[in-house]
């Protein structure tokens, strides 16, 4: 084949050089048309792509910008859903570069230098990531269709609840390290939410009427001295809590609070807890590393010990505290029977 474009290329040169034309002009049209070689590109969908961007013909639905040292959004193609714009410095969305966005369903904006922005037209967006931004507030109008909302990383100090209010298909909602002192009751509304990580922010309490349907919580690195009463109990799906890093005190942890069924792991380490809390018979995985913790308390795992009842714990961590290993009852085999890891 190579062979033949070589002959054909060799017969045509003397004939356009004879008649003054270039024998390459073929190509530079092709290139003029959106026909590109090479690492160029071919748009063959409808659309113009913008000469910054990548948009393969194998997946004709995306456009690749990131990390092109971008300050400026580009002009969006109305055929695109899948558009990646982060590791840029763009500032603003601008209504411009948007107007024909209206089929986005995946926008990834992370690490740019966005401050403020209104998606109303994206009706159909379902994963949007916004986080290591310098938005100061979650963006207004929210698209309801967003399943999967990433805004951590910014500079957010409240959460209202109009800011999510009737985003019943959010499932996922990442927004640590943040500065958020307050969220009122703004996640009462979020019925379908699996993973909500509020870590890294300036909470002093539990934020009020979480989702019933959660499955891991994250809420290390706050201020929080005191759990609310029933913290857990409405919880069925919930498997994974973690409040490290926080103010926690045996005073402000109401009894039986992480006793409950149905719960993986749990991390309370790097707080101000002087006895192990109870915990449930079902729970794998306790750390607890780096408290005030003064003894072993078996009844914490176990209260009543035999062929059928045991602890199914497999990690404890208990580092850091103010016990050492003699301090572990010659007995807590037979509770503690699955753990393969205990740290003193």
């Amino acid at each position: 084949m190579r062979l033949v474009i070589v002959f054909l290329l060799s017969a045509l040169l003397p004939l356009s050089l004879s008649h003054g034309r270039d024998p390459f002009a073929w190509l530079y049209g092709w290139q003029s048309q959106g026909y590109y070689f090479g690492s160029l590109q071919a748009d063959t969908t409808g659309g113009e792509c913008p000469d910054v961007c990548d948009c393969p013909p194998s997946f004709p639905t995306a456009m690749y910008c990131d990390g092109r040292g971008l300050t400026a959004m580009p002009t969006i193609p109305s055929r695109v859903k899948y558009l990646y714009l982060q590791n840029n410095a763009i500032t603003a969305m601008p209504d411009s570069a948007m107007i024909n966005a209206t089929n986005l369903v995946w926008l990834m904006m992370h690490h740019n230098q966005l401050t403020s922005e209104a998606f109303l037209k994206l009706e159909g967006l379902e994963r949007l990531y916004l986080q290591h931004n310098n938005l100061n507030s979650i963006p207004p109008n929210l698209p309801r269709s967003l399943r999967d909302l990433r805004i951590n990383h910014n500079k957010i100090e409240k959460v209202t609840p109009a800011d999510l209010e009737g985003m019943d298909n959010l499932t996922i909602l990442y927004l640590h390290d943040n500065a958020v002192t307050d969220m009122s009751t703004s996640l009462k509304a979020l019925k379908s939410l699996t993973l909500l990580d509020i870590s890294g922010n300036k909470l002093t309490k539990v934020p009020e009427a979480l989702p019933e349907h959660l499955h891991q919580l994250y809420l290390e690195s706050n201020s929080i001295d005191s759990l609310p009463d029933g913290f857990l109990g409405r919880f069925t799906q919930l498997q994974y809590v973690r409040m490290a890093h926080n103010q926690l005190t045996d005073k402000g942890i109401p009894p039986n609070t992480f006793n409950v069924t149905g719960l993986v792991e749990l991390d309370l380490s790097f707080n101000k807890l002087e006895r192990i809390p109870p915990v449930s018979t079902t729970l794998q995985h306790l750390y607890l590393q780096a408290n005030q913790i003064k003894e072993f308390t078996l009844g914490s795992f176990c209260s009543i010990v035999d062929v059928m009842n045991f602890s199914k714990l497999r990690t404890l961590r208990l580092d850091g505290n103010e016990i050492s290993r003699q301090d572990i009852p010659s007995d807590s085999s037979l509770c503690l029977r699955l753990a393969s890891t205990i740290e003193v």
